[in-house]
């Protein structure tokens, strides 16, 4: 055998250990296997734990004990009957009755009580009149753990007070308005705002991404333009949040306010913080995001189907719209869902733009004065009362619910045009 043949340990070249040599490599292998397999499953297993404690955190916040005392019994403001049961007008004339006429005169400018709807007047009743406080709050381990301390806890510090358990998560915090008091304050403007916010930025960013990546992958040629395109796209998908508020406070609040307010359309509105202008600013954050993933599913499609069409006689358009986007929608579709996960959930643009931290009346078209669930969770986040705390973690939750249906739904989608594909 030449030397040209032999390795430096003077082997022969390509020839397979055997013998102990082949028991030692395949042992080594197997141990270097079993470890990277162990530091996969500790990586999932510390991930799990960390989702896992991030989601007993807000539940132990949004549920537990509470020590309530009201400075007057809601039963004396009737004739005996629960606040309830009573009507709209009979609601207004107890709250007109038993607040000053420039309190009565505030909240009638806010929006007038004629439009109020019975739970708005009910909780405006309970806040102003009855004034029914949550003296002291538990988070549910201690509730869980030590109720009877809680009780004797109340009966020594609050005489008058009385312990019930809350879930800060309910019906009524999902119908009712914003409220400077954390007791009888609701997310139903935030989460209008929210859903008005993402629907127009879905709108907007969806059609306009997609076509940039069909284009770019179908028809742009390797021109130094085009390459220099692609890589400022690639660049955009990782500029901080920030950035992008600070663009549409200049462009589309500032430059386009005159259209952004609704004043070219007859709306009575004096600057353009409002939410086509958030949704215009979210729309560029998610374009990068959109663009990327579209691309990726239209490269993914085989080429083989594309020389298939051409070879029937189609036409470059007809093979795009029949044979490429069908079978890219499903990746198209996921590049969407994660763009929608990140707008909904982003706080610093807004925050930039200008939505509002406290306001009481509900969104009624793109030309809105609005407030978002990020924004809401962080301004209850920020306050030192234990209350806002509370709060704050049933707003997280109900964040989280619309997050996961309005994912669920893209999902859904998916799924059926992978199907059908």
């Amino acid at each position: 055998m030449s030397e040209t043949n032999l390795s430096e340990t003077g082997k022969p070249r390509g020839v397979l250990p055997h013998g102990e040599s082949l028991r030692r490599n395949i042992a080594s292998r197997r141990a270097v296997g079993t470890l990277w397999r162990r530091a996969f499953l500790g990586a999932l297993v510390i991930g799990i734990i960390a989702l896992g404690t991030l989601l007993y955190t807000i539940v132990d916040d949004a549920f537990g004990y509470v020590i309530v005392e009201a400075a007057r019994d809601p039963i004396s403001l009737t004739d005996g009957r629960p606040l309830e049961e009573l009507s709209k007008e009979q609601l207004e004339a107890i709250f007109r009755q038993n607040v000053s006429p420039g309190l009565y005169r505030r909240y009638e400018r806010e929006k007038p009580f004629a439009e109020r709807s019975q739970a708005e007047l009910l909780a405006l009743v309970e806040e102003r009149v009855v004034e029914e406080r949550v003296v002291r709050s538990y988070d549910l381990t201690r509730s869980l753990l030590d109720a009877d301390g809680i009780r004797a806890e109340a009966a020594e510090n609050v005489p008058g007070g009385r312990v019930e358990f809350r879930s800060w998560l309910s019906p009524s915090f999902l119908t009712r308005p914003m409220s400077s008091q954390a007791d009888f304050s609701g997310v139903r403007n935030a989460v209008l705002g929210s859903l008005w916010m993402i629907a127009i930025t879905m709108l907007i960013a969806f059609p306009i991404g997609l076509g940039a990546a069909i284009y770019l992958e179908e028809y742009a040629g390797q021109s130094w333009w085009n390459r220099i395109i692609e890589t400022n796209i690639n660049n955009l998908a990782g500029v901080p949040s920030i950035i992008y508020g600070l663009l549409g406070l200049t462009i589309f609040v500032r430059v386009l306010g005159y259209w952004t307010s609704g004043q070219a359309f007859g709306v009575q509105n004096d600057n353009g913080r409002t939410i086509i202008s958030a949704a215009l600013t979210m729309a560029l954050l998610i374009l990068p995001l959109i663009i990327i993933n579209a691309r990726e599913a239209v490269r993914a499609v085989p080429g083989s189907l594309r020389q298939a069409s051409y070879g029937l006689g189609a036409t470059k358009w007809q093979t795009v719209w029949q044979i490429v986007l069908p079978n890219a929608l499903p990746g198209i579709l996921t590049g969407t869902i994660l763009g929608m996960s990140r707008a909904i959930g982003e706080t610093a643009p807004l925050i930039v733009v200008g939505a509002s931290t406290y306001i009481v009346t509900d969104p009624s078209g793109p030309f809105s004065k609005f407030t978002a669930l990020p924004i809401q969770i962080y301004n209850w986040t920020s306050q030192p009362q234990e209350t806002f705390r509370d709060i704050a973690a049933a707003a997280i939750l109900v964040l989280l619910i619309v997050l996961l249906t309005l994912n669920a739904a893209a999902v859904l989608l998916r799924n059926r045009y992978r199907r059908a594909s």
